[in-house]
């Protein structure tokens, strides 16, 4: 009967060491985006053949939704966020099948011109102060380029800038570049009031928030920490098309 209880006990608990493993295996943290950019004489006729190849083949982990660039250098194309995902489903994803396959290459790229990118981010939920499904339909994304060997003193001060989002009752998902191109933090303010957020009084200044979290004197310093490791950042509004999206 020991021998048995022991075997019982031990197979627990290596059911329990496998529970975190397995939640790391499952969480569904990684998105990866397009940017296309149609003729000016086939507007219409891309987000007719967009909007029906999108609610007809991405669905699951494999759902798209589709954003118009409102401003910014890439204002006039189309963000498609597919996800969130895990890299494992990603893995089987594929092309998905030919029927999906010859439907994009026959219906909506005949609408696009040469100019588009691709990308996988991951989310990063320690630097966020919004869950990555909450979303809102207008989002403003800041772009932050780290210096070469400055990504974790960057990934530490958007650290300090969560706990003032979080004290002003901003909700900002954090997302990282991988494995496409200059390493980058995506920081997506995302504004579930509308634009108005925006508005001068709606909310107190950063900066006064800033100091307020974190001490007298602790925004200078944040700016001189922010000019010694990063590149270069640039803003963009985008806003969402649940006509062009997955149902």
């Amino acid at each position: 009967m020991k021998k048995n209880a022991d075997f019982s006990f031990n197979t627990i608990f290596l059911l329990l060491l496998l529970i975190p493993l397995m939640g790391i295996s499952q969480n569904k943290n990684v998105i990866s985006t397009s940017r296309v950019f149609p003729k000016v004489d086939k507007l219409l006729e891309f987000e007719k053949a967009l909007a029906n190849h999108s609610q007809k083949y991405h669905t699951g982990d494999t759902k798209w939704r589709v954003f118009q660039i409102e401003s910014g250098p890439d204002a006039g194309g189309y963000h498609i966020v597919e996800g969130p995902k895990t890299w494992e489903s990603e893995d089987k994803r594929g092309d998905i099948n030919v029927t999906h396959n010859n439907d994009w290459n026959k219906s909506v790229t005949i609408y696009l011109t040469d100019k588009s990118s691709h990308g996988y981010s991951v989310y990063i939920d320690s630097l966020s102060t919004v869950a990555i499904g909450d979303y809102s339909d207008k989002v403003q994304v800041t772009h932050v380029y780290p210096k070469m060997g400055s990504s974790y003193r960057v990934a530490t001060l958007m650290k300090n800038l969560k706990a003032a989002w979080a004290a002003d009752g901003s909700t900002v998902a954090v997302y990282e570049s991988n494995g496409s191109g200059n390493a980058q933090f995506a920081v997506a303010r995302r504004y579930k009031q509308g634009l108005k957020e925006k508005e001068v009084g709606f909310r107190k200044p950063l900066a006064e928030t800033y100091e307020k979290v974190h001490g007298q004197g602790s925004w200078a310093i944040y700016g001189d920490i922010a000019k010694e490791h990063i590149n270069d950042q640039w803003s963009e509004l985008l806003f969402y098309r649940a006509d062009l999206s997955s149902k």
